[in-house]
Formats: structure tokens, sequence, C-alpha cells
């Protein structure tokens, strides 16, 4: 290699070790990256802005905005409640049912999104039933990640692979990833069940408390709801059709923000823009360009190489190299950078002489997904569901987590596997 790749090597491998410490904001580190990486002339910044992927942008900020305006409404803490009445009560009962609900939100929400809605019933719901907060928290925020791994709009990593491979659709993400994403929620419910069923006992009386609570009473605004859930249920069916009609998954999620934000109003249009996560916004763009620096110089033609020099070459073994290696390290490190990295060096072993590349992006994607169920620094839903439950006087300990977490990951993974060896391999 030649030194302006070692160059871009050690920038990378500077910045990365900078997010993974959070010595510094994540963002910070990104945008100082993708800066040296330019002003060091290691790529130059018409190239640079090649790089970055604005329909990955674009689709993050529209659905920002319009779960930002969809929450004013009270719509999910209703259908929390809702889901709590319909238990009846009981605590495990609930458990499950919020952990579904959690799973099925977050296949069409941002997932720390999702986290955010459903925590404060949640906390509600526990301090009603005299119970621990804890056993819901967790069940919660690895479904949100379950859920997030069943679609393309799911979760960042699906976003951004979704946007550098053309050929899968909304419809190819639900196809391929959603059957698998089902079954390892199954396989986590009765665990679940079995885990905490004695830390979350309750009394009749109390149960009899939660199921007089009139969920219709927190919808806050119905009018925004009904023009809400027609927007929503137009946006999705965009992203259903995207295809067809020759449109970006971008352009379909900024439509639907927009057009939601002329019937909400103008005072909602600045509310919304004061809650997109800009932050994680730039974060994207910083490493975009920060990746950028490792394609140009070669070091990703040059890690591709060795890859199917090790693995020969066989879709299999490449595909179960992927697989685990994206769940091990995202339980560890964030997934969005870690994927970042992944998407430049599959679609360099495409241009190597590997035909079929599907089954490597879908190990990537259930890699990178399921593996933040491993520790509580996996997925940002995580740290997000644990702070707040500290806040509640409830911490959840790493170590603590991690017993339970790390064997229900490598369960997953495992299942993945056999899933995609029987699907795509055999």
């Amino acid at each position: 290699m030649e030194q302006q790749a070692y160059y871009a090597i050690g920038i990378f491998l500077v910045i990365y070790g900078l997010i993974v410490s959070e010595k510094i904001h994540r963002t910070v580190a990104a945008m100082i990256g993708g800066v040296v990486m330019i002003a060091g002339g290691i790529v130059d910044q018409e190239t640079a802005i090649h790089h970055i992927d604005f329909n990955t942008l674009g689709l993050l900020i529209g659905m920002m905005i319009m779960v930002s305006v969809i929450s004013d409404t009270g719509l999910f803490r209703a259908i929390a409640v809702m889901a709590a009445k319909r238990a009846k009560g009981e605590p495990v009962r609930i458990l499950i049912s919020l952990a579904v609900l959690t799973a099925i939100a977050s296949a069409f929400l941002d997932n720390v999104t999702t986290v955010l809605l459903m925590a404060p019933v949640t906390f509600g719901i526990a301090r009603q039933l005299r119970v621990t907060p804890i056993p819901f928290i967790i069940a919660q925020f690895m479904a949100s990640n379950i859920g997030g791994t069943a679609t393309l709009i799911g979760d960042p990593p699906n976003i951004m692979i979704g946007s550098a491979e053309k050929s899968l659709t909304f419809m190819s993400f639900i196809w391929n990833l959603a059957p698998i994403a089902g079954i390892v929620l199954l396989a986590y419910l009765p665990i679940y069940v079995w885990l905490f069923r004695k830390q979350i006992r309750t009394t009749p009386e109390l149960k009899a408390e939660l199921l007089r609570m009139d969920a219709s009473g927190l919808i806050a605004d119905r009018r925004l709801l009904r023009q809400s859930l027609v927007i929503l249920s137009l946006t999705v069916a965009g992203f259903f059709l995207h295809q067809s009609l020759h449109l970006e998954s971008a352009t379909v999620a900024l439509a639907g923000a927009f057009l939601l934000l002329l019937l909400a109003g103008e005072r909602r249009m600045e509310e919304a823009f004061t809650r997109v996560e800009w932050a994680t916004i730039f974060f994207f763009v910083g490493l975009f360009v920060l990746v950028s620096g490792l394609v140009e110089t070669g070091v990703i033609a040059e890690l591709a190489a060795h890859a199917i020099e090790w693995t020969g070459g066989d879709l299999a073994a490449t595909s179960m190299l992927i697989l685990w290696l994206s769940a091990i390290a995202s339980a560890f490190l964030d997934n969005i950078p870690f994927v970042a990295t992944m998407i430049p060096l599959i679609q360099e072993m495409g241009r190597m002489g590997v035909n079929d590349l599907e089954p490597l992006w879908w190990s990537l994607a259930l890699g990178a997904c399921l593996g933040g169920n491993g520790t509580l620094i996996g997925a940002s839903a995580n740290l997000i569901a644990a702070g707040l439950s500290a806040k509640e006087g409830y911490p959840i300990r790493f170590l603590s987590y991690m017993k339970i977490g790390f064997p229900l990951m490598l369960l997953s993974i495992a299942l993945c596997s056999v899933y995609i060896y029987l699907r795509y391999l055999l």
C-alpha cells in the first residue's frame, strides 16, 4: 500500500478509538476525522461529497420529522395503555405485549424514538403495579433492535445498506429479514418470561387500578392524529412502491414529512426541526467522508482481497464470517461506523468475482442489528433506555445486563446462521 493509505488507516483508527472511548462526542470525532481526511489531501472535497450518501440522510431526516409530529398526538401512550389493559393487568403478559408492540413500532420508526416514546408509559405502568421497570425496559430495547432488523427503515444499518445496494428494495428487506426477525422475537419471549417472572409479581388490587385507566384520554390532538395516520399510511405505501415509482426512499420520506408539516402548521414545523437529531445526521456525514479515505486509497480493496483469500471465495464461509464478525463487533462497538466500513468491502468483493452478494448483505444487516443486543453499549436504544431507567432510580448494570443480553444475542445469531444457510446457501 502507498503512504497515503497508511495515513488514511491511522486517521480512521484514531477517530474510531475516540468514538468507542466516548472521550469526545462521536459526532465531533467523526467530523474532525472527515476534515482531516480532506485537509491532509487523502481525498479531495468533491470526491468526499460524492461519497456522502444523501439518500440515507434524507430518509433519516424525513422519518425523524414525521415521528416528532406523531408523538405530539399521544398515540403511542394510548396504545401502550390499551395493550396493558388487554393483558388484564398481568405483569408478565404486559411485558410480552409491550415488547411485541415495541418490535412492531421499531420496524417503521427509529429505534431510539420508539424507546423514548414507550419508556415513560412503561415506568407509569410499573409504578401502578409497584414492580421494578427493569425487566420491561430490557425486553423493550431488545425488541426494538429485533423489530428494527425487519425493514429498510427500521435501523440505520439497514438504511445504509439499502442506499448502497439499489436492488434491495423496501419489500426485499421485509421478505428476507422479517421472517427471521419474527423467529428471533418468538424465541426471546418465553425466555423473558422465565427470566423475569419472579421480579414482576403484583396484587389483584393493583391490577384492578390499572384496568381503570382511560387510554382515550391520553390522545392530545385527535385532528392531528387523523392527519398523521393518513400521511404515515401514504408514506409506508410509498416505501412499498418506491422502486415501481422510480423514487428513492429518501424522496418518499421527505415528501411524507413535509406534507404532514403542511397540514400540522408552522408552529409544529419549527418544533419538528428542533427535534431532528442533527448530531446523528452530522455523525453520518463525518463517517461517510472518513470511510471515503479508505476507499480512495485502496485500503478497502486490500481488505476485501484478504477476506476472499481467507474464505477461499466460498459464499457460505464468507456469509458466516460477515454475520458473526458483525454481531460480535456490534455488541461492543457502534454498529453505524462498522457498517459504513463493511459496505464498500462487500461491494469490492462483488468486483473481485463474488457473483451473489445478497447473502452477504443480509448477513451484515442481521449481524449489525441483532449484535446490538449483546451489551448495553451495543446500540443507541440500549443506552437511551438504560439512562432513562437510571433517572427513575432503577440503574441497569453493564455486567448484569451482559449476562442476559450476550447469550441471547448468540442465540439469535445462531438462528440467523441456520436461516441464511437454509435459505440462500443450501
